[in-house]
């Protein structure tokens, strides 16, 4: 809130310089319209004040809105990983300190198991983000079936968050289909897009992922679709972003802004694009990813 008037406060001191050099530059040339050399140096020399103030209440609006997105990411960071082990040094001091029967001790070891997962899953993320940077180009290429991929990126996440078999429905494409490219790194990211699918979902989830080929220039298409919170129209553009979370997922959903950045740059690194589509809030998500086929 206090950067957001910091901005607010830049916005309007640029705005009223630039208005205040218009003036002056108006009102110097009624005064001397018979300096024609004058008068041109003038000209530019506000022009170049103008511009000057403008580029620099942009970069001070980019910067205050970086930092915020910083602030954001080390917050969610700090959660995500506080969190699973507060858990489990609870667990394990309860675990020490009473007698515990052994359908409870087996619910204990379940639940710590599940938020080493989450731990671990947390840091992953983190750390791919950072190779991601370090590696423009893909570090295997091999050739990798897309319902093979699709098939253990689904069971993960029905394990991961104890889903029932109909919560998530695939229909795949062509036998057969197949890209070149990094299968850890394809798994990934297709996991990324269904965890999403499931965190943002405020009910039980209703996933569809489906696989196709033609009609996308020799590209294979994978469609995965929630009717979850849905996407602001202005976020779409913003939420492949390092560190952007929009904010109607915001609202009691765990995440690091990264999950989206890490698919975006998976598929771009495999000669492919990501689409993001929603009609808005409450309305769902639809997220198409189009990969050449090998």
């Amino acid at each position: 809130m206090r950067r957001r008037k910091t901005a607010i406060f830049f916005v309007a001191l640029g705005i009223a310089l630039s208005g205040l050099a218009v003036a002056l530059n108006v009102g110097w040339i009624l005064l001397n319209t018979r300096e024609v050399v004058l008068l041109v140096i003038g000209i530019i020399f506000f022009a170049l004040i103008i511009t000057g103030l403008i580029l620099n209440t942009i970069f001070l609006v980019r910067e205050i809105r970086r930092n915020e997105q910083h602030d954001t990411f080390l917050n969610s960071v700090t959660h995500e990983l506080k969190t699973p082990i507060a858990s489990i040094r609870l667990y394990l001091e309860t675990l020490k300190t009473r007698d515990v029967d052994e359908a409870k001790r087996a619910e204990f070891y379940d639940v710590m198991l599940k938020d080493s997962d989450r731990l671990l899953n947390t840091v992953e993320q983190v750390m791919r983000a950072g190779r991601i940077k370090e590696r423009a180009v893909i570090a295997g290429s091999e050739s990798v079936e897309v319902d093979s991929v699709l098939s253990d990126a689904i069971a993960i996440t029905r394990s991961r968050n104890n889903l029932p078999e109909s919560s998530i429905k695939y229909s795949p494409g062509a036998s057969g289909l197949t890209i070149k490219g990094d299968q850890e790194e394809l798994l990934s990211a297709f996991l990324n897009l269904l965890d999403n699918a499931v965190k943002y979902s405020d009910t039980e989830p209703k996933i569809t992922v489906k696989s196709q080929t033609g009609g996308f220039n020799n590209r294979i298409a994978v469609v995965i679709k929630d009717k979850g919170r849905g996407i602001p129209a202005a976020d779409l553009k913003r939420i492949f972003k390092r560190f952007f979370r929009s904010g109607v997922n915001q609202n009691g959903a765990k995440g690091t802004g990264l999950g989206l950045y890490i698919v975006k740059s998976i598929v771009e690194k495999h000669g492919g694009k990501v689409i993001a589509e929603s009609k808005g809030e409450g309305k769902g998500s639809t997220f198409l990813v189009q990969l050449p086929k090998s």
